[in-house]
């Protein structure tokens, strides 16, 4: 059985800070997280191919991650950032495709989860940007917070010819313990048959301290059975998942959570599901 890290991040501050960086708590990330001890961690865990996710909402970004993916022999996909609202959208889009590694961009991200306006999937202009990332074959993931999935909903049933990725579970509140409203809103998307969800984040959304796997279970048990084992995908959030758990542990842990699954479900989580969805292909060496 092989394993693809559909979600993971790299960033160096020596080309550009990260501003989202704040705090004591985060004070661990204050740091170049860098190819080469990705590479190590996810050897050692087992990890053959990995999806290389946007960071932050700057132009220059996706051209680098695109190049470093064209180098790596670890790197089989990226998810970058283009503004949707732009006019110009599908003509950046084929600009980026056409740039060196622009074969490795599979998806589109934006960070929704910062936005005010709960409706902002919805609006005209971004609505008009996801039909220009459908018709380009790529996917757009998803990172909202729970009382965004709605119109989550709503923008994936307006574009049927899109994939769309939920990154995180959606965000659910761990912490609190509480499966509701979440599961419900969960429940409305996964009803989709473009939807896809990828079992990542939960132990930053847990007590960093204190979480167990039984306590996350009952999220990742709702996703499984709402979507279903061949629509959902594992990620680390490598380095965010440092926080509260090591590269390693996050994999242990996903391993224990499904273990319950048939050979072929598991297979699916671990890779299945990323190679469809991202198109990554068999690498010679797996």
């Amino acid at each position: 059985m092989t394993l693809v890290d559909a979600h993971h991040h790299l960033w160096d501050l020596g080309v550009r800070d990260q501003t989202w960086i704040t705090g004591p708590e985060l004070a661990p990330l204050r740091r170049s997280f860098l190819l080469p001890e990705l590479e190590a961690e996810a050897r050692a865990a087992g990890v053959t191919a990995t999806v290389l996710v946007q960071t932050v909402t700057v132009a220059e970004e996706t051209p680098e991650f695109l190049a470093l993916a064209a180098r790596s022999a670890l790197v089989g996909a990226v998810v970058g950032w283009t503004d949707l609202t732009s006019p110009g959208v599908a003509d950046e889009l084929a600009r980026l495709r056409s740039l060196p590694g622009g074969g490795f961009l599979r998806s589109i991200r934006h960070q929704v989860q910062g936005e005010a306006d709960p409706e902002w999937l919805t609006r005209p202009e971004v609505m008009r940007g996801l039909r220009a990332v459908a018709a380009a074959g790529l996917a757009y993931d998803l990172v909202v917070l729970p009382h965004q999935l709605p119109a989550a909903t709503r923008a994936a049933a307006a574009v049927p010819g899109l994939t769309f990725v939920l990154d995180h579970l959606g965000k659910p509140p761990v912490a609190s313990g509480r499966l509701g409203p979440w599961s419900d809103r969960v429940r409305e998307l996964a009803a989709l048959p473009n939807t896809v969800c990828k079992l990542s984040g939960l132990v930053t959304e847990a007590d960093w301290r204190s979480w167990t796997v039984a306590g996350l279970a009952p999220y990742a048990d709702t996703v499984l059975d709402l979507f279903g084992p061949r629509r959902v995908m594992f990620g680390s959030d490598w380095p965010v998942c440092t926080l509260a758990a090591s590269y390693g542990e996050v994999v242990d842990l996903t391993g224990e959570l499904i273990a319950a699954l048939s050979a072929a479900e598991r297979d699916a989580v671990w890779s299945g599901t990323a190679r469809r969805v991202y198109r990554m292909p068999r690498t010679a060496s797996e």
